[in-house]
C-alpha cells in the first residue's frame, strides 16, 4: 500500500477506472448490427417508394399530387415527392405507414421535355413547388460494398475475435490454436522459488518425490543398474495438504524445464479439443525433455469411464481420458518426461490411470501429525511477531485434524486478531481465539438470549464436560463456553490424544459424551430441544460406522460392509441385515444414553455448580471443573502436557502482575517524590 501511495503523491486524487471487459465490444456489435438491419441499410431517406410511367407522373403532376421533384441527371430518373394529404391516394397507405417523405420514382428519356412540362404545370398552378438537379450516383460500387458487405465482414470480425479469446488470445492464440496445449512453462523450475525446505512435514512424501528429483539430476546412478526413471506419480490427499505445494518444490530441486495445468484446462466445448491439447502438451514435452508434466486435479478429465454408455457418459472426456493414457504409456515413448499429478478424488480415476507403466507411485499425502505440525508452524510463525506466551508444542496438540492451508489460516487469523487489539506481538490467546474462530466461527456475543435458554444451554455444556470428566477414554476438556459461535450456541473445547487405532470402549465414551447433553437437559430442564442435533447426528454416523464397518456389533460381528464401487444402485447387504443393522445402533445409542444419565444423576451437585458457574462467566477452563469434581480419575499424556501448561501460564500471569505490582508502586514513588519537591 504504501508504493501506491507514494506513486500518488502531486497527481491528485486516484481515479477508479472500470476494468476493461470483452462483453462491452460483444453488447456494440449486438447494437451495431441492429442499427444496419433497421435503418434500411444506410443514411437513405426511411420514406416508402415506388415506381411509375412517365404517363403516370404527367397524370399525378396533373392532379396536383408533387410537393418537389428532384431530377438526377447522370442516370435519367427523377423522384417526385408527394403531398402529405395525397399520399393515401398515390400509395394506398397512411402517412405513418410510409413514412414522412414518400416518393415516386420515374425514368425519362429526354431533360429537355421533362423541363417544359413543370414549367407548363408551374404555369397552369398544378404544380407549386421547385425542383432541383442532382449528379450522383446512389449505386455506385462502393455504396453497395458497403451497405451490402459490411455486416458480413462485421460479424466475420466478430467471430474471429470470440475465437482468439476462447482460443488463449494474445499473440498465437485465436481458432485455429484451440487446440493447443495451456500449459505453463518455467524453463527452469528454480524459477518458482520453492523447494523442499519450504515444505515441511510430509517426511515419507518428500522420501519418495526425493528419489524422482535425484533421478533427473544423475540418471546414471540408476540407469547402471539396470533402473528406469518412473514414468508418472501420483500426489493423493485430502485438500490444503500441500500436493501442488510438493510438485513446485519438486520442479524448484530439480532443476529441469516444468510444464503445469490444470485438468479442467483439457475440457473445451468443442469436440476433439481436449485430446488435440493432450498431444500438444506431450510433444512440447518430448521437445524439452528431460522435464516434469504436472496436471492438478487431475479427476476432472482422468474420472472413471462409464461401463454403460447409455447412462450419461461423456464421450468428449473420455476421448480426451483416452488420449492421455496413450501417450503416458502407448506405442510411442516419453523417454526423459515425468507426469505428476495431483488430486483428492483418487477413487473416482480410472483404474487404467492408474496401473504401474502409467502412474508407477501413488504417494499419499496425508493430514499432518502432531510433530508435522509442529513444523508447519514453525514455517507460518516466521513472519509473524510472537511473544514468549507462545507455545508451539501447545498450539500443534490444540490443532488436530488441521491440514497446512488450515494451520496457515489459524497464524494469519491470530495476526488479525492482535492487530485488531492494537498489540504489537501476537500473543498466545490470539492463537486460541483464531483457533476458536475458524472451528465454531466468529463470536456472538449480541444474540439475544432469555434466561431460559441461557440456563439450558448452560445445562446441555455442563453436560458434556461432566460425561466427558468422568469416562475414561474421552478427550480431556480444556474449556466450555455458552458464548453463541456460528450456528452453534455453545461449546466444548477438548485436547484429542492422537490414537492410530480407536478401541470399541474409546469410541463408546465418546457417544456417551455427545449424548451428555441431551441427558443433562431431559433430566435438569425436564425437556429436550432442538440444541443436540449436531451431537446426534454425530453420534449416528458413528455408530453405523462401527456396526456395518468395523464389526463392533454383538449381532453382526467381524462383518465390513464397506463398498467402494461408484455407480452403484443397491447396497452390499440384504434387507434383513440392514433391518438388524438399525436395531443394534438404536440399542447402542440408547444403552450409552442411559449410561450418561446415570453419571450424571451421580454427579448430580457438581453438574448444577458447573452449570451456575457457566451462567455466571459464560467462559470456565478445565481448572475450574478440577475445583468442582476433584482430579480426574484418568490421566493422559495429553493431559498432563495440559497441566504442565496451565501451571506455566498461572506462573507468568503471577510474574507479569508482580512486575505490574512494582511499576505501580515506582510510579507512585515518583509521584511523591514530584509533590514534595513542589511542595
Amino acid at each position: 500500500m504504501d508504493n501506491k501511495q507514494t506513486q500518488n503523491n502531486g497527481n491528485g486524487p486516484k481515479m477508479n477506472m472500470p476494468k476493461f471487459n470483452m462483453n462491452w465490444i460483444y453488447a456494440i456489435a449486438i447494437l451495431a448490427l441492429g442499427l444496419l438491419y433497421f435503418s434500411s441499410g444506410g443514411p437513405q431517406n426511411s420514406s416508402v417508394s415506388r415506381t411509375a410511367s412517365y404517363s403516370d407522373f404527367k397524370a399525378m403532376i396533373d392532379h396536383g399530387y408533387a410537393s418537389k421533384i428532384v431530377i438526377n441527371k447522370a442516370q435519367g430518373v427523377l423522384k417526385m415527392y408527394v403531398k402529405p394529404e395525397h399520399i393515401r391516394d398515390v400509395f394506398k397507405q397512411s402517412a405513418k405507414q410510409t413514412g414522412a417523405e414518400p416518393y415516386v420514382e420515374v425514368e425519362f428519356g429526354s431533360l429537355e421535355q421533362v423541363e417544359e412540362f413543370i414549367n407548363q404545370a408551374k404555369e397552369a398552378k398544378t404544380f407549386t413547388g421547385d425542383y432541383t438537379f442532382e449528379n450522383k450516383k446512389e449505386n455506385d460500387f462502393l455504396n453497395m460494398i458497403f451497405y451490402n458487405m459490411f455486416p458480413i465482414i462485421f460479424i466475420i470480425a466478430i467471430w474471429i475475435l470470440f475465437m482468439r479469446r476462447m482460443g488463449g488470445g494474445g499473440v498465437g492464440g485465436g481458432v485455429f490454436n484451440v487446440g493447443k496445449s495451456k500449459a505453463k512453462m518455467y524453463e527452469k523450475g528454480g524459477d518458482l522459488g520453492i523447494t523442499f525446505k519450504d515444505v515441511a512435514g510430509q517426511a515419507g512424501a518428500k522420501q519418495e518425490i526425493q528419489e524422482i528429483v535425484d533421478f533427473l539430476k544423475n540418471p546414471q546412478k540408476y540407469t547402471e543398474l539396470g533402473g528406469k526413471i518412473p514414468k508418472g506419480a501420483l500426489l493423493v490427499g485430502p485438500p490444503g495438504t500441500g500436493k501442488t505445494l510438493l510438485a513446485k518444490a519438486v520442479a524448484g530441486e530439480a532443476g529441469v524445464p516444468f510444464f503445469s495445468m490444470s485438468g479442467s484446462d483439457f475440457v473445451e466445448m468443442f469436440v476433439g479439443v481436449g485430446a488435440s491439447r493432450v498431444r500438444d502438451l506431450f510433444q512440447q514435452a518430448k521437445s524439452k525433455s528431460p522435464c516434469i508434466i504436472f496436471i492438478d486435479e487431475i479427476d476432472a478429465v482422468g474420472r472413471a469411464r462409464s461401463k454403460n454408455p447409455a447412462m450419461g457418459g461423456n464421450d468428449e472426456r473420455e476421448n480426451t481420458l483416452n488420449a492421455l493414457l496413450t501417450e503416458m504409456d502407448g506405442f510411442g515413448t516419453n523417454s526423459g518426461v515425468i507426469i505428476l499429478a495431483a488430486t483428492n478424488r483418487a477413487d473416482m480415476l480410472d483404474s487404467a490411470l492408474l496401473r504401474a507403466g502409467r502412474f508407477d507411485r501413488q504417494i499419499h499425502v496425508d493430514l499432518p501429525d502432531l510433530n508435522e505440525r509442529k513444523e508447519v508452524f514453525k514455517v507460518h510463525l516466521k513472519p509473524v511477531k510472537i511473544d514468549d506466551s507462545v507455545d508451539i508444542d501447545f498450539l500443534a496438540r490444540q490443532t488436530p485434524g488441521f491440514s497446512g492451508a488450515d494451520i496457515a489460516n489459524v497464524c494469519n487469523e491470530a495476526a488479525l486478531i492482535a492487530a485488531r487489539h492494537n498489540s504489537q506481538m501476537v500473543k498466545k490467546q490470539d492463537f486460541l481465539d483464531a483457533v476458536d474462530r475458524i472451528i465454531g466461527g466468529l463470536e456472538k456475543k449480541t444474540k439475544v438470549m432469555t434466561e431460559a435458554e441461557k440456563r439450558s444451554i448452560a445445562i446441555h455444556e455442563a453436560g458434556h464436560a461432566t460425561i466427558s470428566w468422568f469416562t475414561e477414554f474421552a478427550n480431556p476438556l480444556v474449556k466450555v463456553s455458552i458464548v453463541p459461535r456460528g450456528q452453534a450456541l455453545g461449546a466444548a473445547w477438548y485436547l484429542p490424544e492422537e490414537r492410530v487405532l480407536q478401541t470399541k470402549e474409546a469410541m463408546l465414551d465418546e457417544m456417551c459424551s455427545l449424548l451428555g447433553g441431551r441427558a443433562a437437559e431431559e433430566l435438569f430442564v425436564g425437556h429436550i430441544s432442538t440444541g443436540a442435533m449436531n451431537d446426534l447426528e454425530r453420534t449416528t454416523k458413528q455408530a453405523y460406522g462401527m456396526i456395518a464397518f468395523a464389526g463392533m456389533s454383538d449381532k453382526l460381528p467381524n462383518i465390513c460392509y464397506y463398498n467402494n464401487a461408484e455407480y452403484q444402485f443397491q447396497k452390499p447387504y440384504s434387507e434383513t441385515t440392514a433391518k438388524i443393522m438399525d436395531d443394534e445402533v438404536l440399542r447402542m445409542i440408547n444403552e450409552q444414553y442411559e449410561r450418561a444419565k446415570r453419571i450424571l444423576t451421580e454427579h448430580k451437585e457438581g453438574h448444577a455448580q458447573l452449570a451456575q458457574l457457566l451462567i455466571d462467566r459464560e467462559v470456565i477452563f478445565a481448572e475450574d471443573v478440577e475445583k468442582i469434581f476433584g482430579k480426574r480419575p484418568w490421566t493422559s499424556r495429553a493431559e498432563e502436557l495440559l497441566e504442565a501448561q496451565m501451571r506455566a501460564d498461572a506462573e507468568r500471569m503471577a510474574e507479569e502482575r508482580a512486575k505490574e505490582l512494582e511499576a505501580e508502586a515506582a510510579e507512585k514513588k515518583e509521584e511523591n517524590a514530584v509533590e514534595e519537591e513542589n511542595g
